[in-house]
Protein backbone atom coordinates (compact mmCIF):
# COMPACT_ATOMS: atom_id res chain seq x y z
CA UNK A 1 0.00 0.00 0.00
CA UNK A 2 3.16 2.02 0.58
CA UNK A 3 5.79 3.47 -1.23
CA UNK A 4 7.04 5.91 1.22
CA UNK A 5 10.48 4.96 2.24
CA UNK A 6 9.96 6.54 6.05
CA UNK A 7 12.87 7.77 7.35
CA UNK A 8 12.24 8.22 10.93
CA UNK A 9 11.01 6.22 13.49
CA UNK A 10 7.92 8.72 14.05
CA UNK A 11 7.63 9.27 9.79
CA UNK A 12 6.95 5.06 10.26
CA UNK A 13 4.36 5.72 13.08
CA UNK A 14 2.93 8.11 10.92
CA UNK A 15 2.76 6.61 7.59
CA UNK A 16 1.44 2.64 9.86
CA UNK A 17 -1.62 4.84 11.76
CA UNK A 18 -3.02 6.15 8.24
CA UNK A 19 -2.98 2.70 7.09
CA UNK A 20 -4.39 1.22 10.12
CA UNK A 21 -7.33 4.08 10.08
CA UNK A 22 -7.39 3.33 6.68
CA UNK A 23 -7.76 -0.29 7.60
CA UNK A 24 -10.48 0.56 10.59
CA UNK A 25 -13.01 2.11 8.13
CA UNK A 26 -12.72 -0.44 5.48
CA UNK A 27 -13.54 -3.07 7.98
CA UNK A 28 -14.62 -1.65 11.00
CA UNK A 29 -11.71 -3.65 13.40
CA UNK A 30 -11.22 -2.53 16.82
CA UNK A 31 -8.09 -0.09 18.05
CA UNK A 32 -6.75 -3.24 19.75
CA UNK A 33 -7.12 -5.22 17.29
CA UNK A 34 -5.19 -2.71 14.92
CA UNK A 35 -2.64 -2.15 17.54
CA UNK A 36 -1.85 -5.55 18.17
CA UNK A 37 -1.67 -6.56 14.00
CA UNK A 38 0.49 -3.44 13.71
CA UNK A 39 2.76 -4.21 16.53
CA UNK A 40 2.95 -8.36 15.59
CA UNK A 41 2.62 -8.16 11.39
CA UNK A 42 3.56 -4.44 10.07
CA UNK A 43 5.82 -2.41 11.84
CA UNK A 44 9.04 -2.68 11.53
CA UNK A 45 8.46 -6.09 8.96
CA UNK A 46 9.52 -7.13 5.86
CA UNK A 47 5.91 -7.42 3.93
CA UNK A 48 5.90 -8.36 0.39
CA UNK A 49 9.72 -7.77 -0.24
CA UNK A 50 9.67 -4.86 1.56
CA UNK A 51 11.26 -3.47 4.52
CA UNK A 52 9.10 -1.45 6.53
CA UNK A 53 11.19 1.24 9.73
CA UNK A 54 10.92 0.69 13.02
CA UNK A 55 8.07 2.85 14.25
CA UNK A 56 7.73 4.97 17.24
CA UNK A 57 4.90 2.50 18.30
CA UNK A 58 4.00 4.55 21.44
CA UNK A 59 3.12 7.71 19.03
CA UNK A 60 1.60 5.05 16.38
CA UNK A 61 -0.77 4.14 19.76
CA UNK A 62 -1.85 7.42 20.48
CA UNK A 63 -2.53 8.61 16.75
CA UNK A 64 -4.68 5.23 16.20
CA UNK A 65 -6.55 5.65 19.55
CA UNK A 66 -6.47 9.37 19.60
CA UNK A 67 -8.30 9.62 16.13
CA UNK A 68 -10.97 6.66 17.53
CA UNK A 69 -11.89 8.57 20.43
CA UNK A 70 -12.34 11.94 18.97
CA UNK A 71 -13.55 10.79 15.63
CA UNK A 72 -16.32 13.48 15.41
CA UNK A 73 -14.91 15.76 16.88
CA UNK A 74 -11.82 16.11 14.43
CA UNK A 75 -14.22 15.39 11.42
CA UNK A 76 -15.86 18.88 12.05
CA UNK A 77 -12.70 20.60 12.19
CA UNK A 78 -12.15 19.07 8.62
CA UNK A 79 -15.03 19.40 7.68
CA UNK A 80 -15.07 23.33 8.60
CA UNK A 81 -11.28 24.20 6.31
CA UNK A 82 -13.01 22.09 3.54
CA UNK A 83 -14.25 24.74 0.50
CA UNK A 84 -17.72 25.61 0.14
CA UNK A 85 -19.46 22.56 -1.01
CA UNK A 86 -17.72 19.53 0.23
CA UNK A 87 -18.20 16.66 3.00
CA UNK A 88 -16.20 14.33 4.45
CA UNK A 89 -18.01 11.93 2.40
CA UNK A 90 -16.62 13.31 -0.64
CA UNK A 91 -12.89 12.38 0.09
CA UNK A 92 -11.67 9.07 -0.35
CA UNK A 93 -10.67 6.55 2.41
CA UNK A 94 -7.00 7.11 2.15
CA UNK A 95 -7.34 10.85 2.63
CA UNK A 96 -9.92 10.86 5.44
CA UNK A 97 -7.58 8.79 7.46
CA UNK A 98 -4.76 10.53 6.45
CA UNK A 99 -6.50 14.12 7.62
CA UNK A 100 -8.04 12.67 10.39
CA UNK A 101 -4.28 11.00 11.57
CA UNK A 102 -2.99 14.60 11.10
CA UNK A 103 -5.50 17.04 12.95
CA UNK A 104 -5.35 14.69 15.59
CA UNK A 105 -1.68 15.71 16.30
CA UNK A 106 -2.38 19.09 15.77
CA UNK A 107 -5.20 18.83 18.11
CA UNK A 108 -3.95 16.69 20.68
CA UNK A 109 -0.07 16.89 20.54
CA UNK A 110 0.57 20.39 21.27
CA UNK A 111 4.74 19.22 21.93
CA UNK A 112 4.61 18.71 18.07
CA UNK A 113 5.02 21.66 16.10
CA UNK A 114 2.23 22.21 13.64
CA UNK A 115 4.80 22.78 11.00
CA UNK A 116 6.30 19.41 11.51
CA UNK A 117 3.08 17.56 11.46
CA UNK A 118 2.00 19.37 8.31
CA UNK A 119 5.37 18.42 7.00
CA UNK A 120 5.34 15.19 7.71
CA UNK A 121 1.32 14.14 6.38
CA UNK A 122 2.53 15.81 2.95
CA UNK A 123 5.02 13.32 3.23
CA UNK A 124 2.73 10.98 3.89
CA UNK A 125 -0.15 11.92 0.75
CA UNK A 126 2.80 11.12 -1.51
CA UNK A 127 2.42 7.38 -0.60
CA UNK A 128 -1.52 7.56 -1.51
CA UNK A 129 -2.07 10.30 -3.86
CA UNK A 130 -0.85 12.92 -6.80
CA UNK A 131 1.22 16.46 -5.87
CA UNK A 132 -2.05 17.97 -6.59
CA UNK A 133 -3.67 16.06 -3.85
CA UNK A 134 -0.58 16.67 -1.44
CA UNK A 135 -1.15 20.57 -2.13
CA UNK A 136 -4.78 20.00 -1.05
CA UNK A 137 -3.64 18.25 1.95
CA UNK A 138 -1.06 21.25 3.00
CA UNK A 139 -3.64 23.92 2.58
CA UNK A 140 -6.03 21.80 4.99
CA UNK A 141 -3.87 21.36 7.76
CA UNK A 142 -2.58 24.65 7.79
CA UNK A 143 -6.23 26.03 8.28
CA UNK A 144 -7.23 23.79 10.98
CA UNK A 145 -3.34 24.20 12.63
CA UNK A 146 -4.30 28.11 12.32
CA UNK A 147 -8.03 27.74 13.57
CA UNK A 148 -6.49 25.36 16.50
CA UNK A 149 -3.22 26.35 17.26
CA UNK A 150 -3.66 30.50 17.00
Amino acid sequence: MSNLPANTAQSAARLGAVQALYQREMGGDSVAKLLHEFHSHRLGQEIEGADYADADTALFDDIVAGVAAREAELDTLISAALAAGWSMDRLDKPMRALLRAATYELVGRADIAAATVINEYIDVSHAFHDEKKAKFVNGLLDTVARRVRG
